[in-house]
């Protein structure tokens, strides 16, 4: 373990507070798409603040959502994220996206018009992309059938009205927002035109996201450069690529990686009582992986335990390559049998390169989950919800 000096204590005693802050995800273009086990930009923006400078390079291995790139990029560091999951990549890339004043008033006038024109008997046959018609797993079912060919149609609007990628690619986000509400555990399945006048709404609550990204990226940031992020689609295992370190060593990594024991719908959404869906990537255009396992390093039965903490191993192998020497790791973790778990995967990051970086006095940073939804366990529910935060210096 390293020892904090103080001069560190007071860097980790602001993460601390930032990490039991129970606020609602807010801000910025963060409230686009709810990706699972994704945590407040309060805990990732103080992080970043605390371990890094202006201009310094910020590295989420397990990007997801995209909110520590999101926050590197404000905070003027330059970001790069890493994900194997294609749709995290989408949805990072929507997000950190400028849209100029011409295509936020074309996607404005897509939302307020043409989806509001889309009837349940209108024609796929012309939209001009063909995957359109294609059908999501088990999304013929009787409650998901209407919606499923409403979002068609109105992504076929979308790729017909819209001049540009950047564009398109954010109204296929709208409609993942959209899809998400429509069809994601819902008890009450909504009806197309409640599925136009959301559109209409988070189109309109999407945009002003964009703005204030805009206006935010607009301040100066002291000696910071505000560049647009190294996104890139791989395993963490292989990080260690030309583009993950276009920028130079990595200064900081901020990051959640999956949760041994804790099985997540990373790549699904549940429809009609609990049946999964890939429709997030039909919705996308994106290509699914592979099953559940492919997400979470392991599936979810006691035995593939061993599984995840040798791939654990190899996925920290290759971020402590890309690190440079004395940079910081922050990450944020549960595990489903905490007392043993723990111990388990701190040998495993030191054994690759990293040592803990905390006061021996204090105990380590513990926080209930808000609101999250842990689908299964390998040992049935959590003993208690309950994620902590380790911080490692690579040594």
């Amino acid at each position: 373990m390293y020892q904090a000096e103080p001069f560190h204590l007071e860097r980790l005693y602001r993460v601390r507070q930032a990490a039991l802050d129970q606020s609602p995800v807010t801000g910025l273009t963060h409230t686009f798409y709810r990706y699972p086990a994704r945590f407040s930009p309060v805990f990732p923006r103080a992080a970043i603040e605390a371990f890094s400078e202006p201009g310094q390079v910020v590295l989420d291995p397990y990007m997801g959502g995209g909110t520590t790139v999101l926050e590197a990029m404000v905070a003027g560091r330059k970001a790069v994220g890493a994900d194997l999951n294609s749709l995290a990549r989408f949805v990072t890339q929507v997000k950190t996206t400028p849209l100029t004043q011409s295509e936020r008033a074309k996607i404005a006038r897509w939302a307020e018009s043409a989806v509001q024109q889309v009837k349940y008997g209108d024609s796929l046959e012309d939209a001009p992309d063909p995957r359109l018609s294609d059908i999501p797993k088990n999304m013929t079912l009787p409650a998901a059938r209407p919606l499923r060919k409403a979002i068609a149609l109105c992504i076929a609007a979308a790729e017909e009205e819209l001049p540009t990628v950047a564009s398109r690619r954010f109204a296929r986000c709208v409609m993942l927002n959209v899809g998400q509400w429509a069809l994601n555990g819902r008890r009450r399945t909504p009806t197309i035109a409640d599925l136009r006048a959301r559109v209409a709404q988070a189109t309109r609550q999407m945009l002003d996201g964009v703005v204030e990204l805009q206006a935010a990226m607009r301040v100066p940031k002291r000696e910071g450069l505000a560049v647009r992020p190294v996104l890139v689609e791989c395993d963490a295992a292989k990080i260690d690529q030309a583009a993950v370190t276009k920028h130079g060593p990595i200064d900081l990594v901020v990051t959640s990686p999956p949760y041994p024991g804790i099985h997540m719908l990373y790549h699904r959404w549940q429809v009609d009582g609990r049946k999964e869906t890939d429709a997030p990537y039909w919705i996308a255009a994106c290509n699914d992986g592979q099953g559940s396992s492919y997400y979470n390093f392991a599936d979810r039965r006691r035995q593939a335990e061993n599984r995840y903490f040798a791939k654990a191993a190899e996925t920290f192998r290759a971020t402590r390559a890309v690190m440079r020497e004395g940079a910081i790791m922050v990450q944020m973790i549960a595990f489903s049998d905490p007392d043993r778990q723990l111990k388990r995967y701190l040998r495993v990051m030191e054994s690759v390169g990293f040592s803990e970086f905390r006061d021996k006095h204090e105990r380590r940073i513990y926080r209930n989950v808000p609101s999250r939804s842990w689908h299964a366990t390998s040992k049935g529910e959590l003993p208690s919800a309950r994620e902590v935060v380790l911080v490692h210096r690579a040594v």
